[in-house]
């Protein structure tokens, strides 16, 4: 459990700027069920109950979770009504870009870390399994303190320079946004001359549905997310040069149509870029990619039982197979995934099913060891 006290001893309170955003939600549930601490807050957007200046001085741990863009400018706000009172206290910050806000930060004299979780704010009570951008700038009495937060957040933990760190955003964040932004803007002008979206779908190869998905992720995500993540990294722009740049190189191979625009392509756009990754990167590479259509197959088996178990049920799981077992029912894949409302369920893909479906569902409820999410049995 990590410990309640800051370094001083005293009962530790979080101040979040932002707390009426999703992820200062997130941190307030995380803070509150997972620690016990107590948080308190500011957000213009919903909780305007305590002026900066008492935040400022109540606050133990301050963490920033506002925009790109208000960042900086927030932050430099509060360097100035602190006043050098936040000597001895800690500041966090949780920008999808480090380096500004990072020097902002160091501009008070607080302890200083920078902080980025590469994931929207989970459905789950932690981190785990995803990755978290760690950017010490500044840390001395909150060592150990930190690293307590950072073990319960249970995420994996990727120490990085704030610069360096904006660089590779403008890479894994920036690049990849934009490839699936411009490929939407694409598929909504030409989809229709081709059939349509419908017909495009049916005719759908594991590349393209993969490629969908994430493009569907962002179209229903906040705008301006990625919009901040575009205009906010200074280093996204030479990036979105390259890749226009790129792009309009394979077209004009594809103009030319010749065998040596053939030869260049392959070279310049494959052959080449294959060069920087390990032998054994790109097996790794493509053993996910067929993983990931095994999973994509699984999925849209037409025979299939989703059940929610809960997670402080020791052994539930072996207790599920047992009906199973016991109705003769054969299985042809089981995922554990999250429902929309964040529940841990097991989807069970069946292959040759003796008793009727509601049958199976009836025995599964009644065992009362979880519940049905969601069941089908499309006839053959």
């Amino acid at each position: 459990m990590i410990p309640r006290s800051g370094p001083d001893g005293r009962p530790l309170v979080v101040g979040i700027v932002g707390n009426a955003g999703a992820y200062g939600r997130w941190l307030s549930r995380f803070l509150q069920d997972q620690m016990g601490l107590q948080v308190i807050g500011r957000d213009p957007a919903g909780d305007t109950r305590l002026l900066p200046r008492e935040l400022i001085l109540q606050a133990d741990v301050l963490v920033f979770s506002t925009p790109i863009r208000h960042a900086v400018s927030v932050i430099d706000q509060y360097v100035d009504l602190a006043a050098g009172d936040e000597k001895g206290r800690l500041w966090l910050d949780l920008t999808s870009i480090k380096q500004a806000p990072v020097e902002a930060m160091l501009r008070s004299c607080a302890e200083v870390v920078g902080l980025h979780p590469m994931t929207a704010p989970p459905k789950t009570d932690s981190l785990k399994g995803r990755v978290l951008a760690v950017c010490p700038a500044r840390v001395g009495r909150w060592q150990d303190w930190l690293d307590h937060l950072l073990q319960s957040l249970q995420a994996h933990c990727v120490e990085v320079d704030p610069t360096a760190h904006d660089r590779a955003m403008a890479l894994v964040q920036g690049m990849s946004h934009a490839s699936h932004m411009t490929q939407a803007r694409a598929l909504a002008t030409l989809a229709e001359d081709a059939g349509g979206l419908p017909l495009l779908h049916a005719l759908r190869t594991v590349g393209y549905e993969l490629d969908l998905t994430v493009t569907g992720r962002i179209l229903s995500g906040d705008p301006s997310i990625y919009e901040e993540i575009q205009f906010g990294n200074p280093h996204v722009l030479p990036v979105l040069q390259q890749l226009a740049d790129s792009t309009a190189r394979l077209r004009d191979h594809v103009i030319d149509g010749s065998d040596a625009a053939r030869r260049n392509m392959r070279s310049t756009f494959l052959t080449q870029p294959a060069e920087v990754f390990s032998a054994q990167a790109l097996a790794s590479h493509s053993h996910g990619f067929e993983r990931l259509g095994y999973l994509l197959a699984d999925l849209d088996g037409d025979r299939y039982l989703s059940v929610f178990l809960p997670e402080d049920r020791p052994g539930s799981l072996r207790s599920l197979l047992e009906i199973f077992d016991r109705l003769g029912v054969n299985l042809a894949s089981i995922h554990s995934s999250r429902t929309p409302e964040g529940e841990l369920h097991f989807r069970i893909g069946i292959d040759a099913l003796p008793v009727p479906m509601p049958a199976l569902c009836e025995a599964v409820e009644t065992a009362g060891i979880g519940r049905v999410v969601e069941s089908r049995d499309k006839p053959d």
